[in-house]
């Protein structure tokens, strides 16, 4: 929520307004139980989705996390040669591996980031592996649906969780156990639901706000440690709290235990990479393996704005949203503007912001990205799973919206993004180019694996020496 201080009627500049409801945003009220059962039913229905449809490894990315899944699951993270092997023979009548890499000092790894498995591990071990993204999709539930319905008041929670699973791709990677792209999403949603309420929330328990905020940096911090590149959102959370905590009444030192989580973090990340990869800033990816450039904007943006829609339909009402707050926040500007009126308007100005940046900032960074323009005219499952790590923010904005619509306007239109929604699973999984369907497990490997012919791995470096 990266925004100025000035859309806030601030109330550290050393004197109370005369009225509190001018500094603070009204208490919500309470949640009535209608708004959690429909919220709960987009859940559950997102999960009846996922789980009666046969999974599918439909690329091989899938086989590159399934490969570290099951290696971590055994208690390894790197594998030698005769480990690597072994793995590849058991593996090796559904796909095998793909794009793993030799590092230097003889190990095997997967080129992917490596934090996907350890998000996965635990569902593996307890052969549920298809119930991780959905764990993880009920976190972004609860986080999407206690901000939203902080902001928004009455149904804004309900509308919020509700375009969040009933989006195509969404449905689509939580069916997809072995992939990080609906997990991440859900931690992003999650850290964004949270950091709202603790944000808003100013008439909350201290202890509750600062507990929310550090459970919200803890979730974006776990999804930049599954894409890298979701670094643009942990990035624009510690801006919009250093640039909001003193108009939002947060502690001085609740912002410095979390930025003290983002430092940990970081330098545990680079030391990892340092220790497994080489080099702090070294990844598994080969040089010049992920690019970036401006050249590949504007062929992107011919193609990938109409599979983005197609998938996550919520895009059009959350860029309608954030057109008509900006509307509302020059409005407010009149002389002659009712204070409390006022206030609501930049308060919803600085929210959407935050939330507009990061959208704008992963969807910007991969509308760079050199490989999705080589996918002009082939499965569209492939491109748009880079861009979902904003759906949640996307579902907060399209929920602000639902809420001002009438009611008998606001649900005609949910239930039609969700009917769109569900088409467009379901296109997608047709699309894709169908593999073989895998199982959460299978017999161990171990060190006495034994030399062999397995599947050597795509991309750099791949295939045993």
């Amino acid at each position: 929520m990266a925004a100025s201080s000035t859309l806030l009627l601030p109330s550290a500049a050393g004197r109370e307004a005369p009225e509190t409801a001018r500094t603070s945003p009204p208490a919500p009220g309470r949640v009535a139980v209608l708004e959690v059962v429909l919220a709960l039913a987009g859940f559950v229905a997102l999960c009846v989705l996922v789980l009666t449809k046969a999974p599918r490894l439909l690329e091989p990315d899938d086989l590159a996390y399934r490969a570290s899944i099951l290696a971590l699951s055994h208690g390894r993270l790197v594998l030698s040669t005769a480990q690597y092997q072994a793995l590849g023979r058991q593996l090796s009548s559904t796909g095998g591996i793909a794009q793993w890499v030799h590092l230097p000092n003889g190990y095997w790894i997967s080129e992917k980031n490596p934090g996907y498995p350890f998000f996965a591990v635990v569902f593996q071990l307890l052969g549920a592996l298809r119930m991780a993204p959905l764990f993880y999709g009920a976190l972004a539930c609860v986080g999407l649906f206690a901000g939203a319905r902080r902001w928004l008041g009455r149904y804004g929670g309900t509308f919020a969780v509700l375009l969040f699973c009933g989006s195509g791709a969404a449905i689509t990677f939580a069916w997809r156990a072995t992939m990080p792209t609906f997990t991440d999403a859900s931690l992003i949603a999650a850290g964004a639901g949270a950091l709202l309420w603790a944000v808003l929330a100013t008439d909350a328990p201290g202890r509750r706000r600062f507990l929310a905020g550090l459970a919200a940096f803890l979730c974006l911090e776990g999804a930049t440690f599954v894409r890298y590149t979701d670094v643009v959102e942990l990035v624009v959370a510690v801006v919009a709290v250093l640039v909001l905590f003193r108009s939002t009444r947060l502690r001085w030192r609740w912002v410095m235990w979390w930025m003290a989580t983002v430092g940990l973090f970081a330098a545990g990340v680079l030391g990892f990479d340092a220790l497994v990869y080489g080099a702090p800033l070294r990844t598994g990816y080969g040089a010049g393996e992920i690019t970036f450039s401006w050249s590949a904007v504007a062929p992107n943006l011919e193609h990938m704005p109409r599979l983005l829609v197609e998938s996550m339909p919520m895009v059009l009402p959350a860029a309608a949203a954030a057109l008509w707050m900006a509307a509302r926040l020059a409005g407010s500007r009149r002389a002659d503007a009712d204070p409390l009126e006022t206030f609501r308007r930049r308060r919803d100005g600085a929210v959407a912001a935050g939330l507009c940046a990061g959208w704008a900032g992963i969807w910007g960074l991969y509308l760079a990205y050199t490989w999705t323009v080589q996918q002009v005219g082939g499965d569209p499952v492939h491109a748009v799973r880079f861009y979902l790590p904003a759906l949640g923010l996307v579902a907060l904005l399209g929920a602000w919206l639902m809420v001002r619509l009438p009611g008998a306007l606001s649900w005609p239109v949910v239930g039609g993004l969700l009917v769109l929604g569900v088409l467009s699973f379901h296109g997608m999984a047709a699309a894709a180019a169908v593999g073989p369907g895998f199982g959460s497990g299978g017999p161990g490997f171990g060190p006495g694996g034994g030399p062999g012919t397995g599947p050597p791995g795509g991309g750099p470096g791949a295939g045993p020496p």
